[in-house]
């Protein structure tokens, strides 16, 4: 079913017209009341889903407004990232009469779907959320809802409106041409293998770009699945360097297992950055604890929380572009050679 998508927010004649029944019937089919066929309902149904349709959740005299509500949608609250992103987020909403409502997806494109859906039927004032691959339900419902609509935390890829991020392709090669700098040239790739993480997918292919432009290759990877912790990264570590003895050099997806991996590193008395480099991701706080600091890049959690909520509280415009790209900064902490050394 090919339908056009006005851009304005979509009503129960949009529906109506797309799916060739009264807008009584669809009314009655998304309400799930009344004596509908189920030829008519899937009719309605489809052709809902089709639209990026939400029903309205405001009775009466208050369906055609908006909610001081902003939608931020984010994978985890587990990981240490988003607290920051959702830190910056609230510091700016804080002095316009609008407050962020969070919804959690685990990382699942059908859970997504489902807390769009749901945050959509409140008619916010806008959203939030991170990443940029969307199903095609969510990417509809996001088009028509006729509200600022901002994708965090990467700009590698097609945005529905407008993009606050950094590029996890160029992180990834910038810290293979820090590494490769400082003389490395084992490498080796500890990171998850969740396949809807698709930053963390995206730093690996800029950093193996990145290493493949000085005709070096990684020697080793593992990967593991489900969430980060420090004793993920030891077993890790542990697991790889008992595999691959001779390597150099250690790429963390992120700072939580790097930081585990580098515990490990002390424990067994490598020389570092000496015989072994290590590095993470995020620049998260945790690192400030260690005995020695990771090298990292910090990804600009809590800027690009203030800039997206800017965006949507009407306090900044746009970009032509639609694209706020915010630069990644390398933190060479204490477990990296000097360049040249």
């Amino acid at each position: 079913m090919t339908i056009p998508r006005p851009r304005r927010p979509l009503t129960l004649r949009d529906v109506s017209e797309a799916s060739g029944v009264s807008e009584m019937t669809v009314s009655r089919v998304l309400r799930n009341r009344g004596d509908v066929s189920a030829a008519t309902r899937e009719k309605v149904l489809t052709a809902a889903k089709t639209l990026g349709y939400v029903p309205n959740k405001i009775a009466g005299g208050l369906a055609s407004q908006r909610v001081n509500l902003v939608a931020v949608v984010i994978p985890s609250l587990s990981n240490l990232v988003f607290p920051d992103v959702l830190g910056g987020v609230s510091a700016e909403l804080d002095d316009t009469g609008l407050q962020p409502v969070i919804g959690v997806t685990h990382y699942s494109p059908a859970r997504e779907e489902m807390v769009l859906y749901d945050m959509l039927s409140w008619r916010p004032s806008g959203v939030i959320l991170a990443g940029v691959e969307h199903s095609k339900a969510s990417r509809a419902m996001l088009a028509n809802a006729g509200i600022p609509v901002v994708e965090i935390m990467d700009t590698d890829g097609e945005g529905i409106d407008t993009l606050v991020g950094i590029s996890h392709l160029r992180a990834g090669r910038e810290m293979a041409a820090r590494i490769l700098a400082a003389g490395y040239r084992r490498i080796g790739f500890v990171g998850t293998h969740m396949p809807e993480d698709h930053r963390a997918k995206k730093r690996l292919v800029g950093f193996e770009e990145g290493l493949a432009s000085a005709g070096v290759q990684l020697e080793a990877r593992e990967y593991y699945q489900g969430g980060s912790s420090l004793l993920k990264g030891r077993e890790l570590t542990d697991r790889i360097l008992a595999r691959a003895p001779d390597l150099d050099f250690l790429y963390y997806s992120n700072d939580m297992i790097g930081a585990g991996g580098l515990l490990y590193c002390i424990d067994k008395g490598y020389d570092i950055p000496g015989r072994i480099g290590l590095a993470g991701f995020n620049g998260v706080d945790l690192l400030d604890g260690l005995p020695v600091r990771l090298a990292t890049t910090d990804a600009r959690r809590v800027d690009i929380g203030r800039r997206a909520a800017r965006l949507v509280a009407g306090k900044d415009m746009p970009p032509a572009d639609r694209i706020v790209a915010l630069t990644p900064t390398f933190m060479p902490g204490d477990t990296i050679r000097n360049a040249g050394a």
